[in-house]
């Protein structure tokens, strides 16, 4: 129980101890601030046996500051790093500075410093899923498809990049900001994702992990300077993903595709304050990767059954956000849209464009979807060998479930 309690406490408190800790002791103490937080909640969990605080964040919080004093005292550094008093009015501020306003602020700061045009794209990414939402290297390694070891390499040159450069712990105005901004969405893009379908063995859905992504994104549309269409369309998605994921898998944790989900179950409050987002989403002459996502997944949420699926309306927004933001897991999904208009031809063109190493850890989407094609097209042999290619490949268990039941389905039609 103390375990769970503190990996919850961890996944949605961290990034706001960080940030706000940051805020008082300057980003030239962010790597000590980190390390007294990880040591924070290592101490909780011994602490925490015999008895559980009333208020654990606020122990949490209280803790980490404790912390930070003791290593500034230990390193003789106090006077250099340390505001000018810890003590009376200044101490009052920093209590403040606690306040969920306050965190809100701290956390926007954070998340836009992570975000700046001084660090490598890669790194920001990486960094502010780690400072921001305190991901686990290994988390970040599996949200970006790339190893644990260069994640390390990027934190590190992050973190060198904003010594280096001194960067300010600010929100960004002006010019800059939309840039900033983009790259902030991104970050709060792949969090979500990481949670509505997870690359981890035992887990297919991280609600913690979308819920935070939420919880983030509404934070820049309550801020005046970095409420944007864009933002509001990013929004969207996650309300209309949001609003099918407990449809994705049944009772015995297996995974659910569209054409099986209980229909009747997807939460139509999440639907229609997704609804209200696109109407704000689309006060714009411009629309980004955001809206076209968004419009893709209303136009499943749009329909009564999986067979009045408008697939033509689909592969459009698809071909529209292909343009604006070519990727290979585009051309594999017009693959499968394709697929289901019984289109095989144009189909296996999109699946001539990509090859499985594009796909890093999912390439087992791409065999599933060629067993797709070669099955659509009276080819079982091959149909199975792409499928054993999945399977072989496929690390969750859910996924790997599903598609073997899959293949047991292909060998039924070839028997």
């Amino acid at each position: 129980m103390e375990k769970k309690l503190i990996d919850h406490l961890f996944r949605y408190h961290s990034g706001k101890m960080v940030s706000v800790l940051t805020r008082i002791f300057g980003l030239s103490n962010l790597e000590i601030i980190e390390d007294a937080v990880q040591d924070t909640f290592i101490k909780a969990s011994v602490s925490w046996r015999t008895k559980q605080p009333d208020n654990p964040e606020a122990w949490l919080t209280q803790a980490a500051k404790n912390r930070i004093l003791d290593i500034f005292r230990k390193l003789n550094t106090e006077k250099k790093h340390l505001p000018n008093s810890i003590h009376g009015t200044n101490a009052i501020a920093i209590n403040e500075l606690f306040l969920d306003t306050e965190i809100e602020d701290s956390q926007l700061r954070m998340i836009f410093t992570a975000c700046h045009p001084k660090l490598d794209p890669r790194d920001r990414i990486s960094f502010a899923l780690k400072t921001v939402s305190g991901f686990s290297i290994k988390e970040i390694a599996s949200a970006l498809l790339t190893k644990e070891d260069s994640v390390k390499k990027r934190l590190t040159r992050a973190r060198k990049s904003i010594q280096h450069s001194q960067l300010k712990f600010k929100i960004p105005q002006g010019t800059s900001l939309p840039q900033r901004l983009e790259s902030v969405m991104e970050v709060l893009y792949l969090i979500f994702n990481e949670g509505f379908h997870s690359n981890r063995k035992d887990t297919l859905i991280r609600k913690e992990l979308c819920g935070e992504a939420m919880r983030l994104c509404k934070m820049l549309l309550k801020n005046k300077h970095t409420r944007s269409p864009d933002v509001y369309a990013l929004f969207a998605l996650m309300c209309f993903h949001s609003a099918r994921i407990e449809t994705k898998t049944n009772a015995d944790d297996e995974l659910l595709d569209l054409k099986t989900q209980d229909r009747s179950k997807w939460h139509v409050p999440l639907i229609t304050l997704g609804n209200t987002m696109m109407n704000k989403a689309v006060d714009t002459s411009t629309f980004s990767c955001y809206h076209y996502e968004a419009a893709i997944a209303a136009e499943h949420l749009r329909a009564p059954r999986f067979e009045d699926t408008n697939w033509d309306k689909i592969l459009h927004w698809y071909a529209c956000l292909h343009a604006i933001q070519p990727m290979p897991i585009h051309l594999l999904t017009m693959a499968v849209v394709c697929l289901q208009n019984k289109d095989t031809v144009t189909s296996k063109k999109y699946l001539d464009q990509i090859k499985p190493e594009d796909f890093v850890q999912r390439a087992y989407l791409y065999h599933g979807t060629l067993s797709d094609y070669y099955y659509a097209t009276n080819n079982l042999e091959k149909a199975i060998k792409h499928i054993d290619d999945a399977i072989n490949i496929v690390t969750n268990k859910s996924e790997k479930s599903y598609l073997q039941k899959k293949k047991s389905d292909l060998l039924f039609s070839k028997n």
